[in-house]
């Protein structure tokens, strides 16, 4: 079994947990404040940025593309058509492109700034950065959603899934970011039908129940976020 240390809103954790749902991966999940900065959680990552996984025969693993990367290499092969890497080199560009976009680009501009403002900000200290959140942020982040769905409707529109034929890393990274800011109701579906039917299929498998059957003291779900047919 392999220990996470994870946000439940850090959408970086959710990509690996629903990775490691995909390949049926046991995780005991620790959660971690990664704004606390504790002494014992920087020794595992002196990035003290979450997801880190660890292993006990394996020096901890930080960040979820290396973590992603370890999946693929120590339990990819094994999977056959369910392998959530794709076997030729092109393919494989591909989907860590989007991986790239999703986890850097999204987060950026994004789930990082909704979800530190609408959700962190009620956890940290003064000292920390806590807060009443920022108006001016949340309204940029939210402008910047749209122009991400209308990406996602278009590829999803061009492809059975966002990296080609198959489900791909390049799913679970984008499922996983939106559906931190779906919990808080911040993605506008009804402007792009597309980006709403791929995200409900992805949304309806197993590996996902999980993450949406938490929820947050004082924070309702949207309406979208538990509906499978929303």
């Amino acid at each position: 079994m392999f220990t996470l240390f994870h946000h439940p809103f850090c959408p970086h954790s959710r990509f690996i947990r629903l990775i490691a749902g995909e390949y049926g991966l046991d995780l005991k999940l620790v959660e971690e404040r990664s704004w606390e900065r504790r002494e014992a959680f920087l020794l595992l990552n002196a990035a003290g940025t979450t997801p880190v996984m660890v292993d006990d025969e394996q020096p901890p693993i930080p960040g979820a593309a290396i973590i992603a990367e370890y999946v693929d290499e120590a339990y990819g092969a094994g999977m056959g058509p369910k392998r959530l890497m794709p076997e030729a080199i092109g393919e494989r560009v591909e989907v860590r492109r989007l991986m790239a976009w999703f986890n850097e680009k999204f987060f950026e501009e994004v789930s990082h700034p909704l979800v530190t403002e609408r959700i962190y900000k009620r956890f940290m200290s003064e000292e920390n950065g806590g807060g009443p959140p920022s108006a001016d942020v949340m309204r940029a982040a939210k402008a910047n959603v749209r122009y991400h769905l209308a990406y996602i409707g278009w590829l999803a529109q061009t492809r059975n899934f966002l990296a080609g034929d198959r489900l791909t890393y390049a799913d679970l990274a984008a499922a996983a970011h939106l559906s931190a800011i779906d919990y808080l109701g911040d993605v506008p579906w009804s402007e792009d039908d597309a980006a709403k039917a791929w995200y409900a299929r992805v949304k309806s498998r197993p590996s996902f129940r999980p993450l949406l059957s938490e929820w947050l003291a004082g924070v309702p779900a949207s309406r979208t976020y538990v509906d499978l047919d929303f």
